[in-house]
């Protein structure tokens, strides 16, 4: 059984990695915070609690994170994307579960010191409320077994500028505090994100093939992936597929051996006009001063998408 502590910005991408892990039978998720990013971290949280509903979860704890970016303001949500409600203007029923009312931080903290060893975090937007959590608790970063992070680009052209990607852009100071932490920590980037593609045969095939208690889950996606792949479309000329973001950094955190990995010395660049949020990292005999981080460069596509679906198939 894998524990994983989730951190979201709970856009549709966000939404479709929850359910995956929430069918998946080998994971135990022991919370789940939101942060600002495709969407604010309150309306993320509304978002993570109709989903919860869609797979009838048991009560997983839910807490709302930070509404801002360290050192910026931020930018608003990406509603070409992820539509003004964040989850592809699907219009679920409101949901009777409640937040956990309690700091982030101090939640982060209290996960990692019951599953002290065990807990794998998994980061589906910027990365605001871990940055937080190892400024105000130098130790946790020491407690959690690793990290899996959606974000930045090696080698693939960014997707918010020409070398950025949204993620990282979107808090750069807070990410390049996680990368300095220490942390056992695998980046999932554009690299095999933009590769990897979700196609409308694939969802064809899992309205086929899903198992009854996926019906509710399996209808949300077909119809948020609608509106997801007219974003792609607009941004990326895309036809009847999408990018799997944060589901495949999902996949990732339960089957890393479907991704060839380098370790690099990484930081994040943290100002200029058009490299902010940039990965830079130093291959030199004689590198920058930095940490390791562990990045995906590429990955069996097939299998990958294969594993998703096989979640809510019978």
């Amino acid at each position: 059984m894998i524990r994983l502590l989730i951190d979201a910005d709970t856009g549709v991408d966000d939404s479709i990695a929850l359910l995956y892990a929430l069918n998946h039978a080998d994971v135990e998720i022991v919370g789940i915070t939101t942060v600002t990013g495709n969407t604010d971290s309150e309306q993320a949280g509304v978002n993570t609690l109709k989903i919860l509903d869609l797979a009838d979860a048991p009560d997983i704890p839910v807490v709302i994170g930070e509404r801002q970016p360290l050192e910026e303001k931020w930018h608003g949500p990406v509603t070409f994307i992820h539509g003004e409600n964040g989850i592809g203007n699907v219009q679920l029923p409101d949901s009777a579960r409640s937040f956990r009312r309690q700091d982030v931080s101090d939640f982060m903290m209290e996960m990692a010191e019951r599953y002290a060893g065990e807990l794998v975090l998994v980061t589906l937007g910027p990365l605001t409320n871990v940055a937080r959590t190892l400024r105000r608790y130098p130790d946790f970063g020491k407690k959690i077994r690793r990290v899996v992070s959606m974000g930045g680009t090696l080698n693939m052209r960014g997707n918010v500028s020409p070398v950025a990607e949204a993620n990282f852009a979107g808090d750069p100071r807070a990410c390049d505090i996680v990368f300095q932490s220490g942390m056992d920590i695998l980046t999932v980037g554009l690299d095999v994100t933009i590769k990897t593609r979700l196609t409308v045969g694939h969802v064809e095939l899992l309205k086929r093939v899903r198992k009854e208690s996926c019906r509710k889950a399996v209808e949300y996606m077909d119809q948020a992936l609608t509106y997801y792949r007219k974003g792609s479309r607009d941004q990326n000329y895309s036809l009847d597929d999408c990018p799997l973001h944060d589901p495949l950094a999902m996949v990732a955190a339960l089957h890393p051996e479907l991704f060839q990995i380098q370790r690099r010395k990484a930081r994040i660049e943290c100002g200029g006009t058009y490299c902010k949020g940039m990965v830079v990292t130093d291959t030199r005999e004689k590198p920058f001063q930095a940490e390791y981080v562990s990045f995906a460069v590429d990955v069996d596509r097939e299998r990958a998408v294969a594993y998703l679906l096989a979640a809510f198939w019978e």
